[in-house]
């Protein structure tokens, strides 16, 4: 049994805490912490879609939308980040692309009619894993806005939720913090559903390539992971 530098157990994530509400301006918010990584996720609605989402055809119904934006407040991290005040950086797009695609992949646009959903996912503190944080409390916080429309239908279809696996001094170990990932030999995020189906697999050797075996050693501890955090949701 590998204990790793923090007392956790390869399969074991950090502690996880949730509050739901953080914020009262927005029509749903969340304060997700994963050890010491903390994100807010806020919601905000509007009653319109883009214009590129409406139909050509008037008879068609106006199938709603869900985006997101990702970023990481000045001091989330040491050093300082800078303000994205003239244009999103590389990582941020692709953070907050991902973010999307993955809250998008279990909401019935039909049933949401005209109603634009954004998720604002902002770290507040910065410790790995800040991405799969912002997924899992982003999901959330959806979730709540989508309670509070009291729409007729069943618009969200499935949970969604997401975790880190990678490979530390050749131990597969779930829920990486910094420490583990700045090491790591194989990185990689995950992200699922509820009912164990995969949005995502974003995986990278950081040396040397890896095997099947390790790739699916980090799928299963991947699926523990997202199962425990699927189960907060219900909490």
């Amino acid at each position: 049994m590998v204990i790793r530098h923090d007392g956790r157990q390869a399969s074991e994530l950090r502690p996880i805490r949730i509050q739901r509400g953080f914020t009262k301006t927005s029509i749903s918010s969340v304060l997700i912490e994963f050890g010491r990584t903390m994100v807010l996720c806020t919601a905000s609605l509007e009653r319109s879609v883009p214009p590129w989402r409406k139909p050509k055809d008037p008879s068609e119904p106006i199938q709603g939308w869900v985006t997101a934006e990702y970023n990481m407040l000045p001091g989330s991290t040491s050093p300082r980040k800078s303000r994205d005040r003239q244009k999103v950086d590389g990582r941020t797009t692709e953070i907050q692309r991902l973010i999307g695609r993955s809250l998008r992949a279990v909401v019935d646009f039909k049933a949401l009619g005209e109603n634009t959903i954004t998720i604002d996912c902002d770290v507040l503190q910065a410790d790995g894993g800040t991405r799969t944080a912002s997924i899992t409390g982003g999901f959330l916080a959806l979730a709540d806005a989508i309670r509070q429309l009291n729409l007729p239908g069943k618009i969200l279809l499935d949970q969604v939720a997401a975790i880190s696996v990678g490979v530390v001094a050749g131990q597969a170990v779930v829920d990486l913090d910094y420490v583990e990932d700045s090491k790591a030999e194989v990185d990689m995020n995950v992200v699922m559903t509820g009912s164990g189906k995969f949005i995502e697999v974003q995986g990278t050797a950081e040396g040397a390539p890896f095997d099947h075996s390790t790739f699916n050693q980090m799928l299963a501890l991947a699926g523990q992971g997202v199962q425990q955090l699927c189960r907060l949701h219900e909490q």
